[in-house]
């Protein structure tokens, strides 16, 4: 693994509050961020809200509030959600608030105009505030955004442009040889596609009049303000303190030889793998290493989002059913490609039947056998039997598979991989029964192979709650303390899961 691994997500508008589907990216995030601090890597795990947006705007004037009192209030909604989802990250950046970004917005400006990479011009485009972006006529679906649903405003102003056409040729150069990955494949082949089309030179800045006064200032043009989404993407590097004197967080997480690791929706891919790698070789600093792109969470086919109204506020959500089960069904259940329905009955159905039904049902099992049969200590074994030493075989590959399977960004399949883990031991207790062995023992003579039974099902749960620490961090905690011995004999067993569905 590479000296340092600085993970990010995307940061939303806080136009409203959070929904399910950036819980998403920020439990995949806190995964890969969890495994590899569990791996012993050196890992920086970043999140935050993008502030200076006019639809913040507009929702503040709908609301009739200041647009100020709007966002902070909607981000310390989106910052709560680190106890309801179990979140790890480090560092949680505010693009209004924190003066890391706003000094950090303005050196990046100043090292891309010393480029020579911008210009001033006036044009006429149609714009999507949803999206806070300009949308091509190939772009729209019978003049609408796909995304939103809604026709585009026609704007006509003067305004900066950033010259991301003289970067088309170096940006395939580096996705063509891998020097940044985008992942999955059919992601980076759409993102080629793209820049095969011809790159167009896009607007990097609104008047201050259309956007209310809201917004960082353009360096040297107090009438502009910095578009939202340079602005932005620009927080990879401003929350570490990108400016004049290179700072040690600089230095560590972005300078350095390790990875930077970017996890965006499908929805904002050519902002994430194109106009950021393009702004940051104008500004002639490292890009990041790979592009880990998900597709949507939906709701009857519809993408959840804020401005659907198919809103599934996953803090209520995990109120109701638990942290465990909200994070095991966004693991478990969205593929590495495609959407993923959601509705509460899978949610359900999924922690009943892995949850409680699977992880629980298997260290209670163990447990009690083991306090049953031997009074709570965990034998000491010698000799392994055909059944135990397959299982403990099982074990000792499944961090090699779970590793694998998050490298290919592919949740689903670490998730299973933890989950051999309980279909191995439940099979080593069918195979070896050890109630059958108890019965068999005779004027206090132990049986070997129920010793070595019990043995390698208390070393599976415990591999088990090991490998499952990056996915559910407190009930990896409740199974690995459940199968530790206290004074030399293991806690008495009692239900790690409730059943939800009762």
């Amino acid at each position: 693994m590479s000296s340092s691994y600085y993970v990010t997500t995307t940061i939303p508008y806080v136009n409203a509050r959070p929904h399910l589907g950036f819980a998403l990216e920020l439990v995949q995030a806190d995964v890969l961020a969890r495994h590899r601090r569990s791996r012993g890597g050196d890992v920086r795990f970043l999140s935050g809200t993008d502030e200076n947006s006019l639809k913040n705007v507009l929702a503040a004037e709908a609301e009739g509030v200041a647009v100020q009192d709007l966002v902070d209030r909607n981000a310390a909604a989106f910052e709560a959600l680190a106890e309801p989802l179990a979140l790890s990250f480090d560092d949680f950046i505010r693009t209004s608030r924190d003066p890391r970004h706003r000094e950090g917005v303005a050196h990046l400006w100043r090292r891309c105009a010393e480029a020579g990479d911008f210009y001033r011009t006036s044009y006429t485009g149609r714009y999507c505030v949803g999206c806070e972006a300009f949308l091509a006529d190939d772009e729209l679906t019978d003049g609408c955004c796909p995304d939103h649903g809604t026709e585009p405003q026609q704007v006509s102003e003067e305004n900066w442009f950033f010259r991301l056409s003289r970067y088309q040729e170096p940006l395939r150069e580096l996705i063509t040889s891998g020097a940044l990955r985008i992942e999955p494949a059919s992601r980076r082949n759409e993102v080629l596609a793209l820049i095969d089309s011809g790159l167009r030179d896009f607007s990097v800045s609104r008047s201050r009049a259309r956007a209310r006064g809201w917004g960082i200032p353009v360096p040297g043009d107090e009438d502009q303000v910095v578009y939202v989404w340079w602005d932005a993407l620009g927080n990879y590097v401003t929350s570490l303190g990108l400016g004049d004197a290179p700072t040690e967080d600089f230095e560590r997480w972005w300078a350095g030889d390790g990875e930077r690791v970017h996890l965006a929706g499908k929805g904002v891919l050519r902002f994430h793998a194109v106009y950021w790698p393009a702004m940051l070789l104008s500004a002639g600093l490292p890009l990041p290493t790979r592009v880990l792109v998900h597709d949507y969470l939906t709701v009857s086919g519809r993408k959840i989002s804020k401005s659907s109204g198919d809103v599934v506020d996953p803090a209520d959500l995990a109120a109701r059913y638990g942290t465990d089960a909200v994070r095991w069904w966004l693991l478990r259940e969205v593929p590495r490609v495609g959407d993923a329905d959601f509705t509460e009955e899978r949610l359900v159905a999924r922690a009943d039947a892995d949850l409680a039904g699977g992880f629980g049902n298997l260290v209670h099992r163990v447990v009690t056998m083991v306090h049953r049969y031997r009074d709570g200590v965990v034998p000491e074994v010698a000799v392994e039997t055909t059944a135990t030493a397959e299982l403990r075989a099982v074990c000792a590959r499944a961090s090699g598979r779970v590793d694998a399977a998050l490298d290919a960004f592919d949740y689903r399949a670490a998730a299973a991989a933890v989950w051999t883990l309980v279909e191995e031991a439940n099979r080593c207790i069918d195979r070896t029964r050890p109630w059958e062995l108890a019965k068999s023992e005779r004027d206090g003579a132990r049986s070997t192979p129920l010793d070595a039974a019990l043995a390698a099902l208390v070393a599976a749960c415990r591999a088990l709650g090991e490998e499952l620490r990056p996915f559910l961090p407190a009930a990896a905690d409740r199974i690995v303390h459940r199968c530790t011995p206290v004074d030399g004999v293991l806690p008495e067993s009692t239900p790690l899961f409730r059943k939800l569905g009762e």
